[in-house]
């Protein structure tokens, strides 16, 4: 252990001669001390793990508070050391990287929330009684889970971008030791790095920490992929390394000639990059020639631009193949000069240029800006600049955590903005905005500030007036002109790429039904409370219910009865939440309305109410467990209404009845939904997959497109046992990607007046 702790200090005293030795030392030892006698599962002391994630952030040139931190990061979950002891101890800023790590370490995909874990357990439970794997809902919890904890290291790292390099750090170490998992885990966790470790490594800048997170986890997601790409590329190696060699030694030759003595790399592309490019665009590894690219490193920027001169005089570059990305600096920072030539054989060869400031960027990102924090005037003013540059992105990283959305939609939209291809553009200030590519002013507008999207009305490129579906291009300058009264229109979903813009736009059109949300929630709360036999008095006590609001976000409890009404709270976390507090009050039997009637209602048997026939009225179309209104009409027996119906109204007092119709096993009533969304291809695939996923069986459809407003209206008709068995269904429907509303049949629901039937 002395050994290794003495590497991290020799490397730490060689970037930063200023560095408080001490301080490591005494955060290696605390660990020590506290790790004492636990393991890892190879049967390895534990204390190997924390100093190897503390050597990878020494390799990536970090401060000491981050490296201490590094050593220290799993004392508070692992051994009972409280954050006051860490502060008391070390530092107050130490404790609270060690705190942002830790919790980010309790949110791993592995580890569900309590609610969300209850939920698995009672899943797993009815798979192992029924035999029957839902897989359905194993997804849709795994991807509740994904999104949630996907929430907390945005969050997490919009606070202090260090608390994500550290946790990188320990990803990385924890994918090198993988091989001590059960091989379902190291899918689990290879396939949450691919998915957001090693893209949020890449939009830090961390290329030295990105690819290996990408090819550790490409080997154990594609195993058979990996080991036959692995094998192939060595055995073209020795070639590859002959004509690296003479183009190489052709290009010193003529840096010689210039007056140049720069440090020349070869660096071979990882293998998941490799893979990506064969997949993409169908090529055979015998197809692809770049597999190594040079890196020429010099002392100054018109070095670099002398140095791209005798490379192109050198080899013939390929045309349209040349990005200046030190004129055009990245958003992660990077700068580097780019270009593509026919290499010695006539293949191309990539080489990048860049000098060694620009090159310890390009390897650690944001990771290369705390080490020297305290060194002098222009250390400050360089860290100014970064700041200022980092703004953006911690302003979007944080914005997304907070959009409301449901589970699905902010992972799909969180992956995009990610994941996506980039286009980077330039505000008139000469900041730089990384967009996903085929982005728009709209997206530059809501990357800029969610206020400046909402009332955007023109945009200018390069000083030209634009329309708002122009596709903005790599070193694009990008204005955007607003008014107050300026509101989002439907079409802009048409143009927008990024998520996070679609994101606001969609949610500006959700909150024009904010109301007829917060009302179908607070329904839809109070029938499953009667339905689990709970009181309903709370949703009367704004003051009992706030709490739990603002536990979830929300601002008022109208916020979360909406929420609950479109669906981006789950029902059951509501619940589960409320059960406690509601289970110490015993229900009075006569405390609500409905609960009275009960007493006075008739029973509905198959033959009718006292030999009497019965009909369902077509207007509110009841259905077994409704609130239900009989009335007795002349000639044509009782008609069945839901108690709400206008039409009950009108009819004598005398002659209505309330009715208790309880579902039978062998009886379906025909009933059905009114669906509203923002229209999209595949949209009603989608719908009809879910209907028969539960078993629907569907009557008809009739379906109605508003090209203008870019939204659907669909009316599904179908067979239902009970009114209970159609709400689940409406629940389930609220998963839908762009959904707006859904209605049942009948009460409070308006058809959609169909112009198309299928």
């Amino acid at each position: 252990m002395t050994a290794s702790l003495e590497s991290i200090l020799e490397r730490v005293a060689r970037y930063n001669p200023h560095a408080d030795i001490a301080l490591l030392r005494r955060a290696h030892d605390f660990a020590t001390q506290k790790h004492d006698g636990q393991l890892r599962k190879s049967g390895e002391p534990y204390i190997i793990h924390p100093v190897a994630v503390a050597q990878i952030l020494a390799e990536l040139e970090m401060d000491e508070a981050s490296i201490s931190a590094g050593f220290l990061h799993d004392v508070v979950e692992d051994c009972g050391v409280t954050r006051d002891e860490i502060k008391e101890t070390f530092s107050e800023e130490i404790a609270q990287l060690v705190d942002g790590v830790t919790k980010l370490k309790l949110a791993d995909f592995e580890r569900l929330a309590p609610e969300l874990a209850a939920a698995a357990k009672e899943a797993a439970a009815k798979e192992a009684e029924t035999g029957k794997v839902d897989s359905r809902r194993r997804k849709r919890l795994e991807t509740r889970s994904s999104a949630e904890n996907l929430r907390k290291i945005l969050l997490a790292t919009a606070r202090d971008f260090r608390v994500m390099v550290i946790k990188l750090a320990d990803r990385l170490h924890n994918m090198r030791t993988l091989q001590g998992l059960r091989p379902e885990r190291q899918q689990r966790v290879a396939e949450e790095t691919m998915q957001i470790f090693a893209p949020l490594a890449h939009r830090l800048g961390i290329w030295q920490v990105k690819w290996q997170l990408e090819d550790l986890a490409f080997k154990y997601l594609y195993p058979t992929e990996y080991k036959e790409l692995s094998e192939r590329i060595a055995r073209t190696r020795v070639e590859r390394e002959e004509d690296i060699r003479d183009a190489l030694q052709k290009l010193r030759e003529g840096f010689e000639r210039a007056g140049l003595t720069p440090d020349i790399q070869g660096r071979p592309k990882h293998l998941w990059s490799i893979y990506n490019k064969m997949i993409k665009q169908e090529l055979e590894l015998t197809d692809i020639y770049d597999l190594i690219a040079l890196r020429v490193i010099v002392p100054t920027v018109p070095e670099c631009y002398t140095a791209l001169g005798v490379v192109h005089e050198t080899y013939l570059p390929i045309p349209g193949k040349f990005d200046d990305y030190i004129a055009k600096r990245k958003a992660n920072l990077y700068q580097s000069l780019h270009t593509k030539v026919y290499g010695p054989r006539g293949e191309p060869l990539e080489v990048q240029i860049r000098t060694w400031d620009m090159h310890k960027t390009a390897e650690f990102g944001v990771a290369a800006h705390w080490a020297y924090k305290e060194r002098g005037e222009a250390a400050r003013a360089g860290k100014d600049v970064f700041e200022r540059k980092m703004a953006f992105l911690r302003a979007q990283l944080f914005d997304a955590q907070q959009a409301e959305a449901n589970p699905g939609e902010f992972l799909s939209r969180a992956s995009t903005d990610l994941f996506a291809d980039q286009v980077f553009v330039f505000t008139p200030k000469g900041d730089v905005l990384d967009l996903p590519a085929g982005a728009t002013p709209i997206d530059f507008a809501y990357r800029v500030h969610s206020d400046v999207g909402d009332h955007l009305v023109q945009a200018k490129v390069n000083g030209r007036v634009v329309n708002l579906s122009y596709k903005l291009q790599n070193g694009d300058i990008c204005q955007v002109l607003t008014r107050p009264q300026a509101t989002p229109s439907l079409d802009w979903l048409t143009y927008s790429k990024s998520g996070h813009a679609r994101g606001k736009i969609k949610n500006y059109f959700r909150k024009l039904k904010y109301d007829d949300n917060v009302i179908q929630g607070r329904e839809v709360l109070m029938e499953e409370l009667e339905r689990l036999q709970l009181s309903t008095a709370i949703l009367r006590d704004n003051k009992k219910m706030l709490p739990l609001a603002n536990q979830l976000n929300k601002e008022s409890v109208e916020d979360l009865f909406a929420a609950l009404g479109f669906g981006d709270v789950a029902l059951g976390m509501v619940v589960n939440r409320l059960r406690p507090e509601l289970e110490k009050e015993k229900k009075k039997p006569d405390e609500d309305f409905s609960r009275r009637r009960n007493k006075e209602k008739l029973a509905l048997a198959p033959g009718g109410v006292d030999g009497v026939a019965v009909t369902r009225g077509r207007c509110c179309l009841p259905l077994p467990g409704d609130e239900i209104l009989g009335y007795v009409s002349r000639g044509r027996g009782m008609i069945l209404h839901r108690d709400g119906c206008p039409n009950v109204a009108a009819y004598e007092a005398e002659r209505l009845s309330p009715i208790d119709w309880h579902p039978s096993d062998t009886e379906r009533f025909e009933t059905g939904v009114i669906i509203e969304t923002f229209d999209r291809h595949g949209l009603l695939r989608d719908v009809t997959d879910l209907f028969s996923e539960n078993k629907v069986f569907i009557l008809g459809i009739n379906t109605r497109s508003d090209r203008a407003k870019n939204t659907a209206v669909l009316r599904l008709d179908f067979e239902a046992p009970s009114a209970e068995y159609v709400e689940t269904l409406v629940r389930k429907l609220h998963s839908l990607e762009d959904l707006l509303a859904v209605h049942r049949l009948g009460v409070g629901a308006e058809d959609p007046k169909p112009v198309e039937r299928s």
